[in-house]
């Protein structure tokens, strides 16, 4: 024998170790997967390989060390925030640290032979959220180890993860049967570790997993299996959260019918009696009724209450309405009713408080948070033009019950208004994707990013910021200075115009629905801040902006460039965003970029928006009569429902898709908002750029997508056609055409289908429709003129000045 005292003094100074207990391997797997998180990630995060995390799942394998500390850990936490209840299971065996009692077990005799096991269910403490209540870490009454979790006020853990120390209704475990020794290695020494009794002469009662039931096989019998179960933990978290709303998001309030006291009008249609005659009762009154929305995301904050202000209901609890004296009125030019008005005052004097936008169209009044709980309510203020603008249309004389249904109808597909239908896009990604999440650390729980999300401000690189940002000063003008990825306006000039196409009858327009929409599908965005690098190798998969020279890239000139918004052929070196140059890479050019600034962490941030965004639109076209197969089955009468929408459409059902559109288009350019209202100097920053959405470079990356799909299809439809467009604006493109249908422009295989890459009819994002028809002598006239005619191909408007 080795005498080395000093080594094993310390290993005994050090104290006992504890094996870190762990659920059973289906469990870890079935933990991650209802919390979405791949195996790729957890393995980076554990510091381990993905095969070495597929053994430990799959059992065939035995974390050790301060690995299994930290897959414990994130076991433990990732059931803690899926909010599930918690049951005891097997413990692994720990030894134990001081005197034990014993624990004496039922004679053999009293146990049940057969039947289920029972288990000790255990309901962990939770916030009014919904939400686990957390606290200081404080030694588990079942197994001595920190937990910061509580039951009924007592420290215990999830179930799976300790050892009780007395296990209550169970059999004691028969002897074993001699087991074959585990081979050597470090899994075998921890299953052949002995289990430490608490006293030679009494028997150590042993907790038995329930029998798992047997897997059903298949036979002839028509007895039904039993379905698949969907993840419990998205279930479940979601479910908790609708259930925190009773009311539904918003109310409209109105005076009641009796001219005395007010009523508000749900968005389910159910009619509820307001408990206040003044602005801060109301807003107390709306936080106990039980209105908000859950939160579209585990990590993410749920819906204030919306209160929506009829003109009666506003004069009611005392607000003005718009007029110029600036100490009484509601003054158009500042936005919001004066501090000294009496309504702000008596908020005050409530103990609320409001943003610094003031009392405005639309405010947000709240309390500074007690704990974990949020006391926010929004306010709408129709009277001062909260709904006659920003991408608002609502129809004329709507009643508040009408009003409840159609903001309702919005709040449900999409979110609860929070402003303009651009400010509700920006919040919307910020509610799919926050930017932060509880991560618990060896001193408690801190705030964390959410993998993914834009964390942080940051700046964006000189050539994308718009000219008032002070990164712009000294900046020379011009494409090889600015990065100019802006939606097309190009017309062909007059002498490119065959004479076949001349002798045409008509022109017909073709809009592509909710193209920027389509565009930010599955779009890689930079997540980080942009690097400068000079003549870099161009690399698709990283998103940023590139000095490029693409002007010997030779293509038809009937159809618009691809490179610049004018549609005209680049002279010279140019920025451009990722899309752009991939664009033209896959056009066959040689790309050999000067400088470049990119973004090295990336991510489909836009796909949820996307996804809601997107389903928001079908489910509205679809409930409007116009389904997403109609197109592809019969196309006419896909154009006849398209024609009737405005005469015989739903108006409600109309207005709310006004609305998604506009949401869509508004949420990417407030991607780059620029500066406005008072107080503004030159070369200064503005409030817009401290927030993690302020990114220009993405709205550069979805507009140069957007440009370069239209582009690819317009080419494949000339490659099948022969037809070129006369003008290009933005997602609308006007061909010269035998009819006045889009029929007479769309190509078609000879079974009849639509060509596939080419311009395709249809309701779905991407699909286009029919825009409008113009006689061919107008449209020529246009040309001549310098004109584009797809800013006028919709029944003669300028499609601009009507802002589409």
């Amino acid at each position: 024998m080795t005498d080395t005292p000093d080594a094993i003094d310390a290993l005994l100074g050090a104290g006992p170790r504890r094996t870190e207990p762990l659920p059973e391997p289906a469990e870890r797997e079935r933990l991650r997967a209802a919390y979405g998180l791949t195996k790729a990630e957890t393995a980076k995060a554990l510091g381990v390989s993905t095969g070495t995390l597929t053994a430990w799942e799959s059992g065939r394998r035995d974390p050790q060390g301060e690995g299994r500390t930290a897959y414990a850990r994130l076991l433990e936490g990732m059931a803690a925030r899926l909010g599930e209840p918690t049951t005891t299971a097997v413990p692994e065996p720990v030894a134990p640290v001081g005197p034990v009692a014993p624990v004496v077990a039922e004679p053999a005799s009293a146990a049940p032979t057969a039947g289920p096991v029972h288990q000790q269910v255990v309901t962990l403490d939770q916030l009014p959220s919904g939400e686990l209540a957390m606290h200081a870490p404080q030694p588990c009454e079942r197994c001595g180890r920190p937990t910061p979790y509580r039951a009924a006020g007592r420290p215990i853990h999830i179930g799976g993860w300790c050892a009780p120390s007395v296990a209550t209704d169970v059999a004691p475990a028969p002897a074993p049967a001699p087991a074959p020794a585990p081979a050597p290695g470090p899994a075998a020494a921890a299953a052949a570790a002995p289990v430490l009794a608490p006293a030679a002469s009494a028997p150590v009662a042993s907790v038995r997993r329930p029998a798992r039931p047997a897997r059903p096989v298949a036979t002839g019998s028509t007895r039904k299996q039993p379905a698949k179960r969907e993840p419990a933990a998205a279930v479940d978290w979601e479910q908790a959260a609708a259930a925190r709303f009773p009311a539904g998001p918003l109310a409209v309030l109105d005076t009641a019918a009796s001219g005395r006291g007010l009523v508000g009008h749900l968005a389910d249609g159910r009619v509820v009696d307001v408990d206040g005659a003044s602005l801060p009762e109301v807003v107390t009154w709306a936080l106990g009724l039980g209105l908000g929305a859950p939160r579209l995301h585990r990590h993410g904050k749920d819906g204030d209450p919306l209160l929506v202000l009829t003109d009666a209901a506003a004069a009611d609890l005392g607000l003005p309405a718009v007029g110029k004296d600036e100490k009484r009125d509601f003054v158009l030019r500042t936005n919001r009713l004066p501090d000294s008005h009496r309504a702000v005052k008596a908020l005050t004097k409530a103990g609320w408080q409001l943003t610094r936008r003031g009392l405005g169209p639309w405010a947000r009044i709240y309390r500074t948070p007690d704990g974990s709980r949020r006391e926010c309510v929004q306010l709408c203020i129709p009277l001062w033009g909260a709904l006659s603008a920003g991408g608002w249309q609502l129809p004329p004389g709507l009643d508040a019950a009408a009003l409840a249904r159609l903001l309702g109808t919005y709040a449900q597909r999409v979110l609860t208004p929070r402003g303009s239908t651009a400010v509700s896009g920006l919040e919307l990604m910020t509610a799919l994707r926050p930017p932060t999440r509880p991560v618990r650390g060896e001193a408690g729980w801190t705030s964390g990013p959410v993998e993914g999300s834009l964390v942080r401000a940051v700046d964006a690189a000189p050539p994308e910021v718009p000219d008032e940002h002070p990164l712009a000063e000294g900046r020379e003008a011009g494409p090889g200075h600015v990065l100019l990825e802006e939606a097309w306006d190009w017309a062909r000039p007059f002498d490119l115009v065959g004479d076949e196409e001349r002798a045409h009858p008509f022109a017909v327009g073709l809009d592509v629905n909710t193209a920027f929409l389509a565009a930010a599908g599955r779009l890689l965005v930079g997540l980080s801040e942009p690097v400068h690098e000079l003549h870099p190798v161009f690399d698709r998969k990283l998103p940023g902006s590139w000095l490029v020279d693409l002007s010997d890239v030779d293509l038809d000139p009937r159809l618009p460039s691809p490179f610049t918004p004018t549609g005209d052929r680049p002279t010279g070196p140019a920025w451009y965003a990722t899309p752009t140059v991939a664009y033209a890479v896959e056009l066959g050019a040689r790309v050999q970029p000067l400088e470049a600034w990119l973004r090295h962490e990336t991510g489909p941030y836009l796909d949820p928006w996307h996804k809601r965004l997107r389903d928001a639109y079908v489910t509205t076209m679809e409930r409007l009569g116009v389904p997403l197969d109609l197109a592809d089955g019969d196309p006419q009468a896909f154009l006849a429902s398209m024609a009737a929408l405005a005469d015989r459409g739903d108006p409600l059902e109309l207005a709310v898709l006004t609305a998604v559109k506009a949401t869509a288009k508004g949420g990417i350019g407030k991607l780059r908002e620029k500066p406005r209202g008072p107080g503004l100097r030159p070369g200064g920053r503005w409030a817009a750029l401290e927030r993690p959405t302020w990114r220009p470079d993405i709205r550069a990356a979805v507009i140069a997508t957007a440009r370069v799909n239209f582009h690819r299809k317009l080419l494949r439809t000339a490659e099948h056609t022969g037809r070129y467009p006369l003008g290009v604006l933005s997602d609308c493109a006007v061909y010269a055409a035998p009819g006045s249908s889009a029929l007479d422009v769309l190509p078609r295989t000879p079974d009849g289908r639509p060509v596939p890459g080419a311009l395709r009819l249809g309701v779905s994002p991407g699909h286009v429709k029919f825009e409008g028809a113009r006689p061919m002598p107008e449209v020529l006239e246009m040309l001549t003129e310098g004109l584009n005619p797809a800013r006028y191909i919709k029944a003669g408007t300028d499609a601009v000045a009507a802002g589409e």
